[in-house]
């Protein structure tokens, strides 16, 4: 009868930690045997402040979800980025690869650029990724600078790539991202650093 109970305890037990290694995000190295390539990242993001753009920030999770395979986006808190709306140009703040906060400014889409497009562009950002000036429609991180008609909201494949060494395996190089505040506006400068 006592080992029946110990044995119930020790399962219930390793049941708990297995559902809690399960839901918990991944940040922690593979484990020796384990390829790199089989740690994935999981990223919670916080949109409940984004006003209209809640769904569009979702659609934007999905589509990197979607692109990479190392790095997995999902809604939750505690959050690793929130995501926030004003009436100001889209901007994102990262303090640390897969760490931030977007703001989805209305002033980008009242001028016509593509929703979408701003919001995947800017979850690049907290993924590790600079703005591109390219002017390539096929270029996510050109942003601004391809054309107001541009509504490509994937990443090119040298983008997926850089995400992907961003995030290989858990060894999260302190120094992978440039930290501080990416405008992507015509009249600001490049870089505004994190103070």
């Amino acid at each position: 009868m006592r080992t029946a109970r110990v044995v119930r305890t020790v399962s219930a037990l390793l049941l708990g930690l297995a559902v809690l290694f399960t839901v918990s995000p991944a940040r922690a190295a593979a484990p020796a045997g384990e390829s790199a390539a089989a740690a994935v990242r999981v990223l919670r993001y916080d949109a409940s402040r984004a006003a209209e753009f809640r769904t569009v920030m979702d659609q934007a999770a999905q589509v990197w979800n979607a692109a990479v395979t190392n790095v997995r986006l999902v809604a939750g808190t505690p959050a690793d980025f929130v995501v926030l709306a004003d009436d100001g140009w889209p901007r994102t703040s990262v303090t640390g690869l897969g760490r931030g906060t977007i703001w989805m400014g209305r002033e980008a889409t009242a001028e016509g650029y593509y929703p979408l497009r701003i919001a995947t562009h800017e979850i690049g950002h907290i993924l590790g990724l600079p703005d591109r000036r390219t002017g390539l429609c096929t270029d996510l991180m050109s942003g601004h600078s391809a054309p107001v008609s541009c509504t490509n909201a994937n990443p090119s494949a040298a983008e997926r790539r850089a995400v992907e060494a961003n995030f290989a395996g858990s060894a999260l190089r302190a120094g992978a991202v440039t930290t501080g505040v990416f405008v992507d506006r015509p009249d600001a400068r490049d870089l505004v650093p994190a103070p």
